[in-house]
């Protein structure tokens, strides 16, 4: 029996998680009930990120944690992609925070986000009161932590965020990174298209892209203000998945994550191409081929299995034939 592209295509370190391609904050009861609704209508195509840090009512910070494990743990948490921010570090509300999510539901959270850290030891230290938090209550002991790069210090020490083992995705914090340069980047780097032009902007995009890449992390796209035009987050979309290396992008009103997911999700034509790649290739026991006149080979054949995961984290459907090929009966079940 041929080999599975997963098994013949093995590169190097652990590869990705495969995260859907949109995250989706929501802070209110009302919008994060929404979102849970939206996900079982649609499916697990985005996660949802329930806010308990710019989400929660001043002097109801506990309250607000509780609500959000308790919807963690409901059985509208369908498909267990439901995730929590916490505050940063430094907030007094930090360590109930942690204690409330990870106590309560610290098995049916996706991921603990820690926002605004100052440098490499903030987030060790979250890190290190989440693991604290798993022992004491026997839940949460494989909880990812996800970062929000958005300080100087965080940025000059992303390469070393992304490589603590426990981090599976760091996002880019436009907004506070924009204001913690105290006005000398423009209003308009804070929008779109500014935020792909200016020089500052794109090298932290850049720099944490590449850092995760590097560490086999995922990175994940900054928010898109402009949530009523369409044309503008899926333009910003497109050229965060296509020129700026992110693999998962901020959705902040439901109306971004149609948009969202479509930019990310690879075209019929790619997928088409990639299924008959490596379709010839198996068949070829993955030695190198020739496909309309251009050589393919392992490195090739691993681009286009990437376009493959990709198309079935987006949700697109696959012929039953490159199922049973990719992945085995398991895949048809």
């Amino acid at each position: 029996m041929p080999l599975l592209p997963s098994q013949a295509l093995i590169d190097e370190g652990d590869p990705p998680a495969d995260l859907p391609v949109c995250d989706h904050y929501c802070g209110t009861e009302a919008r994060m009930r929404k979102a849970l609704a939206l996900q079982a209508e649609l499916g697990p195509v985005f996660d949802i990120t329930l806010d308990c840090e710019d989400g929660a009512p001043i002097g109801a910070e506990a309250e607000h944690a509780r609500l959000c494990a308790d919807l963690a743990l409901s059985a509208d948490n369908r498909f267990g992609r439901v995730g929590a921010r916490v505050h940063p570090v430094d907030h007094p509300a930090f360590q109930d925070d942690v204690d409330t999510l990870v106590g309560r539901a610290g098995d049916r959270l996706a991921y603990l986000m820690v926002p605004k850290p100052r440098h490499l030891a903030d987030l060790q230290q979250a890190i290190a009161h989440i693991e604290h938090a798993a022992r004491v209550h026997g839940r949460g002991a494989a909880l990812p932590v996800h970062a929000l790069v958005e300080t100087h210090g965080a940025l000059r020490d992303v390469q070393a965020l992304a490589a603590l083992p426990r981090v599976q995705s760091l996002s880019f914090g436009l907004m506070d990174f924009v204001s913690a340069h105290r006005g000398a980047i423009p209003q308009a780097a804070m929008g779109v298209p500014g935020q792909f032009e200016h020089p500052l902007v794109v090298r932290a995009k850049l720099e944490i892209a590449a850092a995760c890449h590097g560490a086999g992390k995922v990175p994940s796209h900054c928010v898109v203000t402009e949530f009523k035009d369409e044309a503008a987050i899926a333009a910003a979309a497109r050229r965060a998945a296509r020129e700026f290396g992110y693999n998962r992008m901020w959705s902040i009103h439901p109306s971004q994550i149609g948009p969202i997911v479509e930019a990310f999700s690879p075209s019929v034509a790619e997928v088409d191409a990639a299924i008959a790649i490596l379709l010839a290739a198996q068949a070829a026991d993955w030695a190198p081929i020739r496909h309309q006149d251009v050589l393919h080979d392992r490195a090739s054949y691993r681009y286009f299995w990437q376009v493959i995961g990709r198309a079935r984290r987006t949700g697109q459907p696959l012929p039953a034939e490159a199922l049973l090929a990719f992945y085995g009966d398991g895949a048809l079940a």
